[in-house]
């Protein structure tokens, strides 16, 4: 069935082609999701995160248009979004084991952090972009893969690690000061 027919139809309500729509992409959506969600969040957040995407077709099919991309690329863009935005609100809502951060980023593996150098870490990381405090919290909190970061923010695997590099470079600077 074409992607035309199946807007028009959910434009015009059809409970029966959004069933199908669910059935024939849920599997795409939910890896897109838990590859971004992966460690940080529960299995029914990944859940919620694709449910959500469906609500929005449904709630929008006129958003889409057939002749700017098929329906599973746009699909996919809404989930990605989706789960991002459940991943920031996720990140926002813990607290951050600062230890833990400290030993892997600044070299510290054996070494107790004490509570002064807690504080300035938090400050430092505090001060780092909005990309690089993820890229940071991705590595070093939730133990994922440059790889699996690199899927998650759409970026190349080398310019993870590269930036990886850099901002542990930083962050021991701003530790010195």
């Amino acid at each position: 069935m074409n992607d035309k027919k199946i807007i028009t139809a959910i434009i015009n309500q059809d409970e029966q082609m959004l069933a199908f729509v669910l059935q024939k992409y849920s599997k795409l959506l939910w890896r897109i999701a838990a590859s971004i969600l992966i460690n940080a969040a529960s299995v029914q957040d990944v859940e919620e995160c694709i449910a959500d995407v469906f609500i929005y077709l449904w709630q929008h099919p006129e958003k889409y248009d057939p002749n700017q991309a098929k329906l599973a690329s746009w699909l996919s863009i809404i989930a990605r979004s989706k789960a991002i935005d459940r991943y920031r609100q996720i990140i926002r809502k813990r607290e951050l084991p600062i230890e833990e951060i400290a030993a892997e980023s600044l070299g510290y593996a054996q070494a107790p952090v004490i509570d002064e150098e807690k504080e300035k870490l938090l400050s430092c990381i505090g001060e780092l972009g909005g990309r690089d405090r993820d890229l940071i919290i991705r590595r070093y909190y939730y133990e994922q893969k440059p790889a699996e970061i690199a899927v998650a923010l759409d970026m190349p695997r080398k310019q993870v690690e590269n930036r990886l590099y850099y901002v542990r470079q930083k962050l021991k600077k701003m530790m010195e000061r």
